[in-house]
């Protein structure tokens, strides 16, 4: 398993995951540069994510959708703030509507991902924030949580196809 640890923090309004994996940091970096590979694990195993557009840059804008076991779609986006690549990333996380565009109903989220060697492996350290604690708890209630976990779970996976 791929996740050591998951924390909520109610008072920091953050929820952060760490995750280990047996491959480089410019490994782990490319999961989350290539839409492709993004694609494979972004999202739980039953909701896989598809990367309609995914603009790797300060400012850059990705748009996603994710198909349930029904054929139904969530769509979401970012707005990436901060590369410094292959160490730290930085986005706005959001809902978004049938044509894509980012949705009002809930404010967006902002993730932060780090990436760092740590005894031949990497750790990959991603905390999302939120606007306040009833923000965090909606999450918590969508499955925020155990998505995540699952979703990360897939990255093993992918990074055994290629070393």
């Amino acid at each position: 398993m791929s996740v050591i640890s998951i924390d909520k923090d109610v008072q920091a309004l953050t929820l952060t995951f760490v995750a280990e994996f047996d491959a480089s940091v410019e490994r782990v970096w490319r999961l989350w540069e290539d839409p492709r590979q993004l694609e494979r694990w972004w999202g739980p195993p039953t909701w896989p994510a598809t990367f309609e557009q995914h603009d790797f840059v300060v400012g850059g804008w990705s748009r996603y959708h994710m198909t349930g076991p029904e054929g139904e779609k969530s769509r979401g986006w970012w707005t990436i703030t901060a590369i410094d690549a292959p160490h730290r990333l930085e986005f706005d996380d959001g809902f978004a509507g049938e044509d894509g565009e980012p949705v009002d109903t809930m404010a967006p989220t902002h993730g932060t991902v780090s990436l760092e060697a740590v005894d031949g492996r990497t750790r990959m350290t991603v905390v999302s924030k939120f606007v306040d604690a009833e923000q965090l708890e909606q999450m918590a209630e969508l499955g925020m949580e155990e998505g995540m976990r699952l979703a990360m779970g897939q990255i093993d996976a992918i990074l055994a196809e290629t070393r």
